[in-house]
């Protein structure tokens, strides 16, 4: 379970926005609030099982049909491309005389992932290349995608989905999202197969987050499906299952093959988290994980809030006295501090204590991540501090 808790009353008071602090289940089990059990994560949510390395394709395109939104000649490649374009299909166009605004130069982005078969369609993104206003109503026309070795594998076209609009009047603008990036649904598709190597004999199942302890686990969850000890964690993000314990009379190689990865990616496991405490110091954010505790502490804090008034003042010679009005600004700045006491922490055994330790002082959550990073210098938080 997640509690999600704001402190806006305090944050108003102290000039902070609404910042939001997430904690882990520990903090609803100390309060009393209901916290499910513990489950298991299925394999295939946080390994890749037997993975293969997909294939980034990338192509440089056009998208026509725009409504005066395209590059401006300016961008000589667009010009360029478009000129290519007709002499190809039989129309020559002298050099430097196509004037189009209808006409935008996109990069075209894509994966391609292992075992699709020839035309299988995907989705593509596009981007503008150029300096054009918008990309809405437009039509990519046929893109070849190619690996960054130069390697055909897919084509791209079809009409351009943005998400948004943009309209301009004079020097107003309205528009709604970013109209200079948008998608073309199944405008993809595949033009020649590729199959990875396959590696070894065994069958790998790599970690997401590698940990000695999870791998551990995944090892003898397999083990105990397929009834014998065939697997074996090598690291702490690798996991190897020998094909043989494929094997099956009844069905060929590939067949068993896929059978046992089905078996292996629907296992549950109960991955090992390490205590880590993530703060964003930009948006006051603070997520504490459930294992996340700090020793026994004592912890001062204040706050220093520096105010400066400008306001202008105006300056006149007396009667009759030589010299001219002006106007100088008047300075006057003021600097407070609160003054804060020396608080014992006591040492905490989940996030709950230490969310409640915390909230007995009265400090915002900008003020706690400041709090968090001298506790880690202290060597008193228990937990792997990471700042976004």
């Amino acid at each position: 379970m997640v509690v999600l808790m704001r402190d806006t009353i305090r944050n108003r008071r102290r000039g902070f926005l609404p910042a939001v602090i997430l904690l882990g289940a520990g903090f609803a089990a100390t309060f009393g609030l209901a916290a499910p059990a513990t489950a298991g994560v299925r394999l295939k949510d946080m390994a890749r099982i037997d993975p293969a390395a997909e294939r980034q394709l990338v192509g440089y395109g056009i998208v026509v049909g725009l409504d005066g939104s395209g590059d401006s000649r300016s961008s000589t490649f667009t010009m360029q491309s478009v000129g290519n374009m007709l002499t190809r299909l039989g129309v020559t166009v002298p050099e430097g005389q196509v004037r189009v605004k209808n006409v935008a130069a996109v990069m075209v982005v894509a994966r391609m992932l292992p075992y699709q078969r020839l035309g299988t369609r995907f989705d593509v993104s596009v981007s503008s290349l150029g300096d054009a206003k918008s990309l809405e109503g437009g039509t990519l026309l046929y893109t070849p995608l190619a690996t960054p070795e130069g390697l055909v594998y897919a084509n791209a076209q079809g009409p351009v989905s943005v998400g948004g609009f943009s309209a301009r009047g004079g020097d107003s603008k309205v528009a709604q999202n970013y109209v200079l990036v948008g998608r073309v649904p199944g405008g993809g598709a595949i033009e020649s197969e590729w199959k990875p190597p396959r590696v070894g004999d065994g069958i790998n199942v790599v970690l997401d987050e590698p940990d000695f302890t999870t791998a551990m686990r995944v090892a003898s969850a397999i083990n105990r499906e397929l009834g014998g000890k065939t697997a074996r964690a090598i690291d702490a993000g690798t996991i190897i299952v020998p094909t043989a314990a494929a094997e099956d009379s009844s069905m060929d190689g590939r067949a068993a093959r896929v059978t046992l990865l089905a078996r292996i990616e629907s296992l549950d496991v109960e991955p090992d988290i390490a205590a880590r405490l993530v703060v964003n110091e930009r948006t006051g954010t603070i997520v504490a994980g459930e294992h996340v505790s700090i020793a026994s502490v004592a912890v001062a804090h204040g706050n220093l809030s520096v105010r400066i008034d400008s306001k202008p003042v105006v300056s006149q010679p007396q009667p009759w006295a030589r010299g001219e009005t002006v106007v100088v600004r008047e300075n006057n700045v003021e600097a407070n501090e609160d003054g804060g006491g020396l608080y014992p922490l006591q040492e905490s055994a989940n996030v709950g204590d230490l969310a409640r330790a915390l909230n007995a002082l009265g400090v915002g959550p900008r003020d706690m991540i400041a709090i968090f990073q001298a506790l880690k210098e202290a060597g008193a938080l228990r937990a792997e501090l990471r700042i976004l």
